[in-house]
């Protein structure tokens, strides 16, 4: 306002290369974006890329395989580098250019100003307008370097926060839409359910099944065939596409989410444990549970003797991913878990899987302890773990082959008679 106070015309002039600042900021803008999205996306690769290969250096060790490693992460990390090359080299561009459009402000200023003084004009400048001018545009320009610099911090902040509002905006996620939170006695209801993760690649095809409460129903079927997926409806991890589940009579969506997944105990074949001490791991850090409690469910599945042979007994650290563990051991840890909190319906996804002879019966000791009294959902390629259900699926890519007992299934000489005949009948030479 000041330099248009003292001459609208002169200052018209000086500012007469703004349009191409203005289009030199734009194309800065668009270009630093860009650049910012590829370094995030490159650091994001990095850090994966050596948080997994720290996780698995013993398996890269095993294989012999540190050079072609080595070769990869230099690959990851060149990107990393050119991403950030190019992002520097917007800003090499910038600020020279922001440079020129000053000294060329300046320059229109002493190319006027002299002209008139040159000619005589009676519009001539004095010294001190000039100097103030010459000071205005300084005080002009000099913001826009510090901007600049500062879109740097701003643009950078923008890249990994759109990052993370992507996450919170994806719409996958079960919302809340019931407010029942009553006690569950564990009767379990699919009827006609349709499920698939990505739009009609049907996944699960019209399943229907009951199990009544304090039942055991088992399902088996090739990998792929739609078992944990079924699991994972039935915990509203995931929103059904078609049909009902309900337990005790009522929708699955008209139960409070926290208190649904309260009633139901999940125990994985990938058992989680946090870097933390065996009790924490445990509790989950809940004050409501006792040690005694503690002590009383690992007795229950047959880890407390186990436990109190460790260094500081239930304040051992199990370190991250419980890594200082056997497969089985993190196993019995992750029963005891699930029977501190006491479920009404019980899941357990393959949890004999991956264990020895003497690990696996210890597990299978502690399933029986586990499913006493409430209603299971067991999931299993070991067909000898689930002999006693009372109801056993044979799903086949998403679809129900057969449903029955043990002895029924056998009879009928089906899929589950052939699964049944592969895993105990000796190969004949």
């Amino acid at each position: 306002f000041y330099m248009f106070y003292i001459d609208w015309q002169l200052t018209l002039v000086c500012l007469s290369p703004f349009p191409f600042l203005i289009v030199a900021t734009y194309y800065f803008k668009e270009s630093v974006n860009r650049s910012f999205i590829k370094v995030r996306n490159a650091v994001a690769s990095l850090n994966a890329f050596v948080q997994e290969h720290i996780s698995g250096m013993s398996l890269v060790q095993a294989f012999a395989a540190e050079e072609r490693e080595m070769k990869q992460f230099k690959k990851i990390n060149s990107e990393h580098r050119d991403a950030n090359i190019k992002a520097i080299f917007a800003y090499s561009v910038f600020f020279p250019v922001v440079e020129l459009i000053s000294a060329l402000s300046i320059g229109l200023l002493v190319w006027w100003a002299g002209n008139e003084s040159l000619f005589g004009s009676e519009a001539a400048k004095t010294p001190g307008v000039i100097t103030s001018f010459i000071l205005c545009l300084n005080l002009l320009f000099r913001p826009l370097r510090v901007l600049a610099d500062k879109f740097n911090v701003m643009q950078m902040g923008m890249i990994a926060s759109e990052r993370v509002f992507k996450v919170m905006d994806n719409e996958d996620a079960e919302l809340e839409t019931g407010n029942h939170a009553g006690p569950i006695e564990g009767d379990v209801s699919f009827r006609n359910v349709w499920f698939a993760y990505k739009n009609e690649e049907w996944v699960l095809k019209n399943v229907s099944f009951e199990v009544n409460a304090g039942e055991t129903l088992a399902i088996v079927g090739a990998t792929g065939s739609g078992k944990t997926s079924a699991i994972n409806l039935l915990t509203r991890l995931y929103p059904l596409t078609r049909g009902e589940i309900f337990v005790d009579g009522r929708n699955i969506k008209e139960y409070h989410l926290g208190s649904l997944r309260s009633k139901i105990g999940v125990v994985l074949q990938d058992v989680f444990l946090f870097a933390g001490t065996v009790m924490d791991n445990l509790t989950l850090r809940n004050s409501n549970i006792t040690e005694g409690q503690v002590h009383e469910a690992a007795k229950h599945v047959g880890l407390h003797d186990f436990i109190m042979q460790l260094p500081g007994a239930y304040n051992y650290n199990v370190m991250e991913r419980g890594s200082t563990l056997s497969v089985g051991q993190r196993q019995l840890l992750s029963f005891a878990r699930a029977l501190l909190y006491n479920p009404s319906i019980l899941i357990l996804d393959e949890a004999t899987s991956s264990v020895d002879p003497d690990s696996e019966r210890l597990i299978q000791s502690a399933t029986d302890t586990l499913i006493t009294g409430r209603t299971s959902i067991v999931i299993a390629h070991r067909l000898s773990t689930i002999r006693k259900a009372d109801k056993i699926i044979v799903l086949d890519r998403g679809v129900i082959a057969e449903m029955g007992s043990h002895a029924e299934l056998l009879k009928a000489d089906g899929a589950y008679a052939r699964l049944y005949a592969m895993q105990f009948q000796p190969e004949t030479q």
